[in-house]
């Protein structure tokens, strides 16, 4: 297979392992020993959490480069390019790079079946192995404790939100999800808990593991309002305080961008506020409140996936108001609470644009979408056999001054992206 093409590969990735999803560290473990990939020498900073992992990870690394740090990335999923989930100083890996990787993945495992996301992992850290970055950043897939980037030891923990999600998996209570994301902190390792009202569960598990220093927003580390803008207070290695002068508010959450610079700074990595601007301007995640305007016309996309990210995106729709309609184009996963989206989202849409993924078997279909909205008492409900039939009839009736709110999930931003570009 090392002749082959990276699509190629990742066809065959596809359906190597019987079970999409398998959670659990045994398999993994044993082929990253193989390869020798463990332990990783440069510290890692692991990011778990229901909601703003992926923009915790863009603070940070945008920071650690803006600071002279060469950074390796790993993320999950990718949009339009499986390139997109490995990057070295934030710039996504080649595919002859990816493919080197996955042919010694292969070579090692020695009949080890390993799911895709598995073979991802290790391919991440083989492109960090040959490219030597100076801090390894990598977030968590699902959950944490069986989470396959777990094998790795982080020197710094960050655990943003917990809210449900993933329940079959996780369990049914964010005290019990709050378990699982609590699997990736080491005792005597620092851990960032960005969630404002953690469960009891969680700060239990922090203590058992012995982390240590174990920061909470809104008790080490704060953020606050300050009219239209919002102000923070880190948690200084040192003992003391720094304080951050006046943000304007944006697209990213405050309590994920202040959780990223504490990160930082427990690597001992020091920056200047010039240096953290310049950082904040760079972090764009895609699929994170992302407002693209084209042609007197807003698009906000937004992966929401939850009730508790819907009620995030909508609190940033309501800050900033458009001249016109706001619209929704919606498409979910059949495992979500589409319901509790629905619902959070009450007044806030003129119309809603829905989507069927044929061929995504996990895809809610639209027309039990469209009954829930009924039951709701929504009107202005147009059905669609694809996402990009739904963008385009959208935008068909959308005029100067109009919003298009693109949100549900990963895959229905993006089937947009390039509609867009």
């Amino acid at each position: 297979m090392n002749k082959e093409s990276l699509e190629q590969w990742l066809q065959r990735l596809e359906c190597l392992h019987p079970n999409a999803m398998d959670l659990g560290l045994e398999r993994v473990s044993a082929v990253a020993h193989k390869l020798e990939l463990l332990p990783v020498k440069q510290p890692v900073v692991t990011v778990a959490g229901t909601n703003g992992k992926g923009s915790t990870v863009a603070v940070l690394e945008a920071l650690l480069n803006e600071t002279g740090h060469s950074t390796g990335t790993f993320t999950s999923p990718h949009f339009l390019r499986f390139n997109e989930r490995i990057r070295v100083a934030g710039v996504e890996a080649s595919d002859g790079e990816i493919v080197t990787a996955f042919t010694a993945i292969d070579n090692a495992r020695e009949g080890i079946s390993l799911t895709y996301f598995e073979f991802a992992t290790l391919a991440a850290l083989c492109v960090f192995r040959a490219r030597d970055p100076d801090v390894v950043i990598l977030e968590v897939g699902l959950g944490g404790r069986l989470d396959s980037v777990n094998i790795v030891d982080p020197a710094v923990a960050v655990i943003t939100s917990i809210d449900l999600d993933h329940q079959n998996w996780l369990g049914d209570s964010r005290g019990e999800i709050a378990r699982e994301k609590a699997g990736i902190m080491r005792g005597a390792m620092p851990v960032v808990i960005a969630e404002p009202a953690p469960p009891p569960e969680l700060l239990d598990c922090a203590s058992a593991a012995a982390a240590a220093p174990i920061l909470c927003l809104g008790r080490d580390f704060t953020v606050t309002s300050v009219g239209e803008a919002w102000q923070g207070v880190l948690y200084e290695t040192s003992g003391g305080r720094r304080l951050l002068a006046p943000q304007p508010a944006g697209a990213l959450l405050p309590g994920n961008i202040c959780a990223a610079l504490q990160a930082a700074l427990l690597l001992k990595v020091d920056f200047s506020p010039q240096q953290m601007q310049r950082a904040l301007d760079k972090a764009c995640p895609t699929g994170r409140r992302q407002l693209q305007r084209l042609s007197g016309r807003d698009y906000i996309l937004d992966v929401a996936h939850n009730p508790a990210a819907v009620n995030k995106l909508l609190e940033y729709i309501h800050v900033t108001p458009c001249k016109g309609r706001t619209i929704a184009l919606f498409s979910v996963m059949a495992d979500k609470d589409t319901k509790g989206m629905i619902h959070a989202a009450t007044g806030t849409f003129d119309a809603w644009f829905l989507a069927d993924q044929a061929a995504n078997e996990r895809a809610a279909p639209a027309a039990d979408i469209a009954a829930l909205l009924c039951e709701q008492g929504r009107d202005m409900i147009s059905i669609s056999k694809n996402v990009r039939q739904a963008f385009r009839r959208a935008q068909s009736l959308m005029v100067e001054g109009d919003r298009l709110v693109i949100f549900g999930s990963f895959y229905t931003v993006a089937a947009v992206l390039p509609l867009l570009d």
